[in-house]
């Protein structure tokens, strides 16, 4: 009977799952109304299966059966439904598009610890007043907002920004926009993120019309004003910054104190998540507290009479793991780890001992209640994929001492399990860690077997107690930098990250298998079958194009360029987008990541087309961190980009080269356009936009069609490229010359070019006003396909003259939280 009711509620909970994960992959959301009639229709099947199990199970099994069933299609409807009701009220508190670009006078309280970048600030929002032109309006409850203080350099705060703190209620004049980030494939879904965080608008402060002003000091929000106290005081204390961070980091949760060289290496060696607050952190804290505890308790003879001291140390472990996870701003992770915790200490002092299978889909069901939108998180499948191997290898029973054994058999028992524990977590979620990240480090287990117990029961209670006792925090300071030696050297190991390109679902799946078959405890006959089904995720097919053939895909990186061109065994790159902030561009945030998740090993040729940072921003981040066969480009000849590494050459017209059947030729600049040395163009004034490469690439497949990628070349050299080439400028796509300003894309290249579409590369609410109205116009009216990257995402395209395959990213993973601007907005400058 008893196994019974527990698989009741084993396959109620992935029913319901199962509804969650239905609403999250469904576009568009239904209507409000269809699902409060579901949830209506779910409650239904819920009655009336309990009603025929209740009443006919043992009379009739058959219709016992019948009743199970009309439950768990309940369950699962209930799910789908409530899901979308709670996705519902959330757009619904998004910003009006008719508030987009606009002054508005905003008063609010600052939430949560502001972030400090090399720009400036950030911090999230919450507005109690907000005015238009002397009206009241409307705004979302949480708002993220900037407040900048200069571009791409280090700017020092001004005097009202360095005093702004967690809790305060100022008077802002902000210039918000809805939340909408850059979709490319295999990339971060910026939207998601701030859909599940309840944020309905994203900004930035303004100096005018309204100077900022600070109203009250101490608005609310104790747990972020003591945040704040407890930073302020790390950075007091401690005079290196990098080390500080880390301290802040396991001390308060603030992970932007930590800088981008250093995520980097921790990243690379594996232990990325134990100086976040991740599940494992609060799990781990929970443990050493529980331990604590448990000692304290069995000194006092009323607590154990009270409460034995194994429940009492659960419960400590418990609260104590709670109020850290709250300090250290009580994240999504944290709050996932604390329900689960929680869970299992209940069960634990009820004496109910529930299989591995249910703890977690019961604690799954917690999670996806007040957040679905955890389910699509790697966090979130990394956390439940490490405790469930756990349980099911069955670590906690091994090596477990008796109670009767000296405490020297007990600390080898336990440091047995602890190594246990860690290759068990290691080798089974290097799969899943492949699969969601596309790397893992080869290192990482020897340097979490260092990292774990020095950040566990070292550095994070030195950077607790410090709240305590500050010259703690030295200590602690010493030991990150002893850290930081020893994995940094082992980052400089050959090989030591692997990273593999993403592979299709069914080797995804069997590298999931390999990962529980490798870990459970069974002979190791059956365990080696995890080596074959591995080997698709180590090593997945790549779908190339054929000879003669080639595949564009034009990135979606905001206000820049970067177009890729793969051949079926060469790679061309044009253009590597913007530089946003000084520690961040289109390289590593956006290129890097999808490069390696495409499998590619090596640029053939990184064309750069001028010297704008909207277009080489992210080539710096490239050429050292990927072999580049060669640069073509139009860069001064003293420009630090050509003294890094790769051999370079001047872009001239005529030039001419032949890959797998695919030609390519520079059309622009002429020698003469050069003028002078290039060095000298500067001081004559010679805009760099004239200098722009301009490449067609043509197929010579059956169908094949061809582009013409034109980076910002304006009005004369379009004239020039006419009248020198005139029809031979034909192409199926036309990249739009300078991001479709105002400035370029004439009537008569329009007219030469004769494209089926033109690809318009522009950053979202474009302060440059890109594309301008009158050239939308003008491709209008000749039936032109437009293109915008800000609508679409990345857009992919197979080379063929029909188009046919052409596709939108954001039409193709289009889900409820992605912004479909009704058309591509022209507000002010910023």
């Amino acid at each position: 009977m008893a196994h019974s009711v527990a698989n009741a509620w084993l396959l109620g909970g992935l029913a319901w799952l199962s509804g969650v994960a239905a609403q999250l992959l469904q576009s568009p959301l239904p209507a409000a109304a269809a699902l409060a009639w579901g949830l209506g229709l779910a409650i239904l099947l819920v009655g009336l299966g309990a009603v025929v199990l209740v009443s006919c199970a043992a009379a009739a099994p058959g219709r016992g059966r019948s009743g199970k069933g009309l439950l768990l299609a309940g369950v699962a409807l209930a799910g789908w439904a409530c899901t979308g009701l709670q996705a519902t009220q959330r757009l619904a508190e998004r910003l009006p598009h008719a508030l987009e670009g606009r002054d508005l006078f905003v008063t609010g309280v600052v939430a949560e610890l502001p972030q400090q970048g090399p720009q400036g600030l950030r911090f999230m929002f919450r507005p109690e007043s907000a005015q238009l032109a002397g009206e009241q309006v409307t705004l979302p409850s949480r708002v993220m907002v900037g407040w900048y203080s200069g571009w791409h350099e280090d700017a020092a705060l001004s005097a009202p920004q360095a005093s702004l703190r967690a809790g305060q209620r100022w008077d802002f004049t902000l210039r918000l926009r809805r939340p909408h980030g850059n979709l490319n494939p295999h990339g971060h879904d910026l939207e998601l993120t701030l859909f599940e965080q309840g944020v309905g608008a994203v900004g930035y402060v303004r100096d005018g019309p309204h100077a900022p002003r600070l109203q009250d000091a101490s608005a609310g929000h104790p747990v972020a004003q003591l945040r704040q106290a407890v930073r302020d005081a790390i950075q007091r204390q401690v005079a290196d910054p990098r080390a500080a961070g880390v301290l802040a980091a396991l001390a308060i949760g603030d992970q932007s104190a930590i800088g981008r060289e250093d995520w980097a290496l921790y990243r690379d060696t594996g232990i990325a998540h134990l100086v976040s607050i991740s599940g494992l952190h609060v799990t781990m804290f929970a443990w050493l507290a529980g331990l604590l505890v448990g000692l304290a308790w069995r000194f006092s003879h009323r607590a154990c009479l009270w409460m034995p001291a194994p429940l009492g140390a659960r419960w400590g472990g418990l609260l104590l793991a709670t109020a850290y996870a709250v300090l250290a701003g009580w994240g999504l992770p944290a709050q996932r780890t604390v329900m689960m915790l929680a869970l299992v200490t209940l069960l634990g002092s009820l004496g109910r001992r529930w299989p591995w299978p249910m703890v977690l889909v019961a604690a799954a069901v917690l999670v996806s209640l007040g957040d679905p939108w955890a389910l699509l998180q790697p966090g979130f499948w990394l956390s439940f994929m490490a405790v469930g191997l756990l349980m099911a290898s069955d670590a906690a029973d091994t090596q477990r001492p008796a109670d009767d054994s000296s405490l020297f058999r007990q600390l080898v028992a336990t440091l047995g399990q602890g190594l246990r524990t860690q290759w068990t977590a290691t080798l089974g979620l290097t799969p899943l860690s492949l699969l969601c990240f596309q790397q893992v480090s080869v290192v990482g287990l020897l340097a979490n077997l260092v990292a774990i117990p020095v950040v566990t029961l070292l550095i994070t209670p030195l950077a607790l107690l410090g709240m305590l006792w500050a010259p703690l925090w030295g200590l602690g300071a010493w030991l990150v930098q002893l850290m930081g030696l020893f994995l940094g050297w082992l980052a400089g190991w050959p090989q030591a990250v692997w990273h593999v390109a993403v592979a299709p679902l069914w080797a995804q799946a069997g590298g999931l298998l390999a990962a529980v078959l490798i870990v459970l405890p069974w002979p190791w006959r059956l365990r080696l079958l995890a080596l074959p089904l591995a080997v698709p995720l180590l090593l997945p097919p790549r779908p190339l194009p054929a000879p003669g053939t080639f595949e564009l895909l034009a990135l979606d990186v905001g206000q820049g360029t970067a177009v890729l061109v793969r051949t079926r065994a060469h790679l061309m790159l044009f253009d590597t987008g913007p530089q946003y902030t000084r520690d961040s561009d289109a390289g590593q945030r956006i290129l890097l990541p999808l490069l390696r998740a495409r499998g590619e090993r090596r640029i053939d040729r990184l064309v750069l087309s001028h010297r704008d940072t909207d277009h080489v921003g992210g080539a710096r981040a490239l050429i050292e961190a990927m072999p580049v066969g060669e640069v073509l480009s139009s860069l001064d000849t003293d420009h630090p980009l050509l003294s890094i590494g790769p051999p370079t050459r001047r872009c001239v017209a005529g030039q001419r080269w032949e890959w797998d059947g695919v030609g390519f030729e520079v059309l622009q600049p002429n020698e003469s356009a050069y003028g002078v040395a290039p060095s000298a163009s500067i001081k004559l004034n010679i805009k760099p936009n004239a200098l722009s490469c301009v490449i067609r690439v043509s197929g010579s497949g059956p169908g094949s069609g061809s582009v013409l990628l034109t980076g910002d070349i304006e009005r004369p050299q379009e004239l020039a490229l006419v009248a020198r080439l005139g029809g031979q400028l034909r192409s199926s796509v036309l990249l739009a010359p300078h991001h479709g300003s105002r400035t370029s894309s004439t009537l008569p290249l329009l007219e030469a070019v004769q494209p089926a579409a033109v690809l318009v590369q522009a950053g979202y609410r474009s302060r440059f006003g890109h594309p301008a109205a009158e050239v939308m116009a003008r491709y209008h009216q000749l039936g032109l396909t437009v293109v915008e990257t800000a609508r679409c995402g990345a857009w992919s395209w197979q080379g063929e003259a029909t188009l046919v395959s052409a596709r939108c990213e954001r039409q193709r993973r289009a889900r409820h939280w992605h912004d479909q601007p009704e058309a591509q907005p022209k507000g002010p400058p910023r």
